[in-house]
């Protein structure tokens, strides 16, 4: 594995039971994502990109292959192992935000931070002053707009200083103008921060504004890989 490389899937093979059927997703994926750069998943729906993207994030077992942080082998590590890795490393952004509803802003924001017991106040304030909800801290989820919760959700994944963010369609629910912001606020905070961050998307507009476009096609890179 390159030393730059903190990401590398090899053979990575991942299938379903739907009744007496079962539907490959991945097959055979191999990639390798450096440390620092800003990559983008995309494909047709079905393509197998949120099944990729959970694969490496740690979310999801393959049945086949090996996923390497670092150049640790990922699902070779204990349960535990595997929970401090993504909790400490690790940072997850959805399209659905998964905002606690009964929790403020920052509360919300701070969660990752209490499960390691550590003193993260300080951090969500300022994170959430960054993507311009300084001012709504104690609002609830019920009480933000679509753009705003998923900006919180942004301020999440970061709160624990991750050296990788994953984010699974993280403007799908938002209208262009809103989407535009979004992705710019979470590439400006890859770039500062040197975080590397692996994005799913089915807006190739959006896909253009990182490193790389890795394309897939029934669970397969097609090999078209755009800069």
């Amino acid at each position: 594995m390159p030393e730059d490389s903190l990401i590398v899937a090899r053979d990575v093979h991942r299938a379903y039971s739907l009744g007496k059927k079962t539907v490959k997703v991945l097959r055979g994926i191999d990639l390798e994502i450096k440390q620092g750069e800003r990559v983008f998943l995309c494909g047709a729906s079905g393509a197998g990109k949120t099944t990729l993207l959970y694969t490496l994030a740690g979310l999801e077992r393959p049945e086949q292959g090996e996923v390497r942080i670092g150049g640790q082998d990922l699902y070779g590590l204990s349960q535990k192992e595997q929970s401090f890795l993504r909790n400490s490393r690790m940072g997850y952004i959805f399209q659905n935000y998964y905002l606690l509803p009964e929790l403020t802003a920052l509360e919300n924001v701070m969660i990752p931070g209490m499960i390691r017991s550590r003193a993260t106040r300080e951090r969500a304030m300022e994170l959430l002053a960054e993507v311009g909800l300084g001012e709504r801290l104690n609002h609830l989820p019920v009480e933000l707009s679509g753009g705003e919760q998923q900006r919180v959700a942004i301020a999440r994944a970061l709160v624990n200083d991750p050296s990788m963010v994953f984010a699974d369609e993280p403007t799908g629910n938002l209208d262009s103008r809103n989407g535009g912001e979004v992705m710019e606020l979470l590439l400006d905070f890859a770039r500062n921060l040197k975080t590397t961050l692996v994005v799913v998307t089915h807006d190739r507009d959006l896909a253009r504004m990182g490193d790389r476009t890795l394309e897939i096609a029934d669970g397969q890179m097609t090999g078209i890989e755009t800069d």
